[in-house]
């Protein structure tokens, strides 16, 4: 037996036994019972009301919880629809419209049951450490700190030195095209209960037919991080690149060799091509590590010393100095109290400085609240 031929049989060996443990570990989890579980729905429920008890809406459920919730669990035995509709509308937020469809209470309890109790133990086991979104003990401030890990250890391995690119890919109207067959079966290879599947797909396909997920669900939450799952193993397993981080559709590629970052573009386009993903070419390119790496609403730039600079969107702090200005004829009118102004301004000002080095534009912008509302201090 060769060398080559060896190690075949040891990476077979190693995959049978992490497909037996994987197995071992998420098999549980694969079953209708964990929805159906009237302890699971009243979990569900009681997290489904965090931010938006004082709704109306939710306040008339909980008035009769247990007996709604006695509904939900004898509807989804009888395998009857459990969805009430969208609640429908737009949000405008930098210059960017997108459609929010809500579900209602008794549907996102069923959703959220779904997703905490299956779906994210499931699909989010195979999913790699860099991917960031949504996923429990991650989040935006992981994705970063990622991201200043990987430019510290790039700048150590290529001797001590700056000189590297990264390869900046963001997706095209990403919920829009996600292909409804392609994650069912993206989905029937790691689920294998079938009324669960069923119950996922009465919950995408209301989205539209045949492609398109809709904001404001859980499910599709977790189905649009799980979707491009396979340029995620792609990109660190075959292409190799060590330094890579994803945030739903944003995505960074560290190398010192720009060449190989083109072909890499090239390969990632080829696997999303087959996913029915669009990138964005005007958002997609190649960046000095010295010039700064856009990346969730900041630029990191690795300076020639070692030291990660992070520098905010200046179009942040751009809307903060509008909202002081339009702030003022509110405090003087009474409508709006100078600790709340100040409780704002304040909360803006400790996240801005804990994420980002720019002194200076805190100072002018502290220089701008103190000409507007020195004399209005009480």
């Amino acid at each position: 037996m060769t060398s080559n031929e060896r190690r075949a049989v040891r990476y077979k060996r190693r995959e049978a036994l992490h497909e037996e443990k994987r197995t071992a570990k998420l098999k549980p989890r694969d079953a209708f019972s964990q929805i159906i579980d009237v302890d699971n729905l009243y979990t569900a429920f009681r997290r489904s009301m965090r931010g938006v008890a004082w709704k109306e809406s939710v306040q008339r459920f909980e008035a009769n919880a247990m007996r709604n919730i006695a509904d939900i669990r004898r509807k989804l035995l009888a395998g009857e629809n459990v969805q009430s509709g969208f609640v429908e509308f737009d949000l405008r937020e930098r210059g960017k419209t997108r459609h929010i469809k809500s579900v209602h209470i008794s549907e996102r309890i069923v959703q959220k049951c779904l997703c905490d109790n299956v779906l994210n133990p499931i699909l989010t086991h195979p999913l790699i450490y860099d991917n960031g979104a949504s996923v429990e003990k991650k989040g935006v401030h992981f994705a970063i700190r990622r991201l200043i890990a990987h430019l510290s250890k790039f700048y150590r391995h290529n001797g001590f030195s700056n000189e590297g690119y990264a390869l900046l890919v963001d997706f095209s109207k990403f919920f829009d095209n996600i292909c409804h067959d392609i994650l069912f079966t993206l989905l029937e290879r790691r689920i294998a209960d079938s009324q669960v599947l069923d119950l996922i797909r009465r919950f995408v396909s209301v989205f539209g037919p045949g492609k398109s997920l809709g904001l404001g669900s859980q499910v599709s939450q977790i189905a649009a991080i799980f979707y491009p799952d396979k340029p995620d193993h792609i990109i660190k397993e075959k292409l190799r690149i060590k330094y890579y981080g994803r945030y739903m559709d944003d995505l960074y590629l560290v190398h010192a060799d720009k060449d190989y970052l083109r072909y890499c573009l090239a390969e990632i386009e080829k696997v999303c091509d087959t996913l029915g993903i669009t990138i964005n070419k005007k958002k997609t390119r190649i960046v000095k590590l010295s010039s700064g790496v856009d990346f969730l609403k900041g630029k990191y730039r690795l300076l020639p010393s070692g030291k990660i600079l992070r520098l905010s969107d200046k179009a942040a702090s751009k809307r903060m100095r509008r909202k002081l200005k339009k702030f003022k004829p509110l405090v003087v009118s009474g409508k709006m109290s100078y600790a709340d102004l100040r409780t704002a301004y304040q909360s803006w000002r400790g996240n801005y400085r804990k994420r980002f080095n720019d002194y200076y534009r805190i100072g002018r912008l502290d220089k701008l609240y103190n000409e507007l509302f020195i004399n209005l201090h009480p």
